[in-house]
């Protein structure tokens, strides 16, 4: 038994089980920020009502993401501690930062945000809901600087196998961090857009709760459309960045094995990567198509994976198949975002249940695009856990395999355990439906105060309440 491969498979499950929530909280964060500011605009009390239902989902993801979060850290020391111990210097201000911006943000206002309504002003509640939106981006801001740095490593040195800190902004703000922390936000919001699209299709489909479900689809979408054009751009120019900065990796998400010094390089549709005689099978090519995606030139050289040694290559099979399902799934929401919208203009989309279906089929997509991408990256810089400076093999705890495979069935354990309360709980929680009879916020002002009107008398002088 592999203790590298069996702790690299823990990290990975660990991961992907968590990145489902920090997800969702995120464009969720956003979606709530949306309907309380109309609340606030316009009085109307479907805003309030939306933004009760939609908390309570909010409040579940937050709640499961912060407990396997803290799974994730602990697995730095346990499977990974000889990396921990070679990047603390980076890694452990990093984690730090995230701890006194983002956890304090959240965990501070959450509760105003779910508990709030009648006992602080309204302006005291929308700060709390904006700030722990404000908390979500922090924690992505400082994860993916982390993450980002093993990718493209900067403003450090190297001492006695130790990484020193030589530029802090420069190790934040290194190379493919501001492309990265973008394309993860966009896709968090554009998968929460579609959770809430989808969900209110199935409402509608239904017939139940009609104008509250339309109010909520429509917000959704306005936001897909937007964001999802946004996020095939910046797909691209992450694509760019990884040209630039990892051309291995690059080779490898396009199983491009040969650089191609006359000519422009072909864009592989589709292939068969054979890694043991370094070509592809039923390859069907788009000529010199990925010199102009890179290059932006029709014969633009493109550098090919046998320019690298093969101890140094990334594994092309998965690598390549994870990035077109991830693609293809961009370009699939940006297709149903613009149909849905087309109908939504004519006035012809909740009467068309065709397309309330595809709103409720596309629903997972973006939570399986986030998974795509989040494997194209991180086995895409395989064999490196910092690029160019440490081997996975070298950052592994000094345990056993047979260690590692125990705690690897625990953990699988737990996560089915968490995972299936949560469906419980959300399924549940969609079922109630919206709650309509609670009462509005009249005024809202601390507790325990009269309103302004009861302390004054006929005259508008103060009256002796004691």
């Amino acid at each position: 038994m592999d203790p590298v491969l069996l702790s690299r498979w823990q990290f990975a499950i660990t991961t992907l089980f968590h990145i489902t929530f920090p997800t969702l909280t995120m464009g969720l964060a956003i979606y709530l920020i949306l309907v309380e500011l109309l609340w606030l605009l316009r009085k109307e009390e479907l805003y309030f009502r939306l933004y009760r239902f939609w908390v309570k989902v909010f409040a579940i993801h937050f709640a499961v993401g912060v407990v396997s979060g803290i799974v994730l850290e602990f697995q730095f020391g346990t499977n990974f501690s000889r990396f921990s111990q070679a990047v603390a210097n980076v890694f452990a201000p990093l984690m730090a930062y995230e701890g006194m911006t983002a956890f304090f943000l959240e965990a501070g206002f959450l509760g105003i945000m779910l508990f709030g309504w009648n006992r602080v002003p309204r302006g005291i509640h929308f700060s709390a809901t904006c700030l722990v939106g404000l908390g979500a981006t922090f924690s992505a801001f400082w994860i993916m600087s982390a993450n980002s740095w093993m990718q493209t490593p900067a403003g450090h040195s190297v001492v006695r196998g130790t990484i020193q800190v030589v530029d802090f902004w420069e190790a934040i703000f290194n190379p493919s961090f501001p492309s990265r922390l973008l394309h993860m936000l966009v896709a968090s919001y554009q998968t929460s857009a579609f959770a809430v699209a989808g969900i209110s299709a199935f409402f509608l489909l239904r017939g139940e709760h009609v104008a509250f479900f339309r109010r909520s689809l429509a917000l959704a979408l306005g936001m897909a459309l937007i964001l999802s054009p946004l996020q095939v751009f910046l797909g691209d120019h992450n694509g760019l960045v990884v040209a630039r900065h990892q051309p291995a990796k690059l080779a490898a998400l396009e199983a491009h094995w040969e650089t191609n010094y006359s000519g422009g390089a072909g864009f592989v549709v589709f292939a068969i990567p054979q890694e043991k005689q370094e070509r592809n099978s039923f390859e069907l090519l788009v000529p010199n198509m990925l010199s102009l995606l890179i290059t932006r030139s029709w014969e633009g050289k493109v550098v090919g994976l046998k320019e690298f040694p093969p101890e140094d290559r990334p594994p092309v099979t998965p690598v390549f198949f994870s990035f077109r399902l991830m693609v293809g799934i961009g370009f699939v929401l940006l297709a149903v975002a613009l149909a849905a919208g087309v109908l939504w203009w004519r006035g012809r989309l909740y009467q068309n249940r065709t397309m309330l279906r595809i709103l409720v089929a596309a629903q997972p997509l973006g939570f399986l695009a986030t998974y795509l991408g989040w494997i194209t990256s991180e086995v895409g810089r395989q064999p490196w856990i910092v690029y160019n400076i440490m081997r996975t093999s070298e950052g592994v705890s000094p345990i056993t395999g047979p260690t590692v495979l125990w705690s690897l069935c625990v953990l699988v354990g737990i996560c089915g355990v968490i995972g299936g309360s949560y469906f419980w709980y959300v399924i549940r929680t969609l079922r109630a439906g919206p709650d309509l009879r609670s009462p509005i916020p009249p005024l809202q002002r601390p507790a325990g105060m009269r309103p302004l009107a009861a302390s004054m008398d006929g005259d508008g002088r103060d009256r002796d309440l004691t």
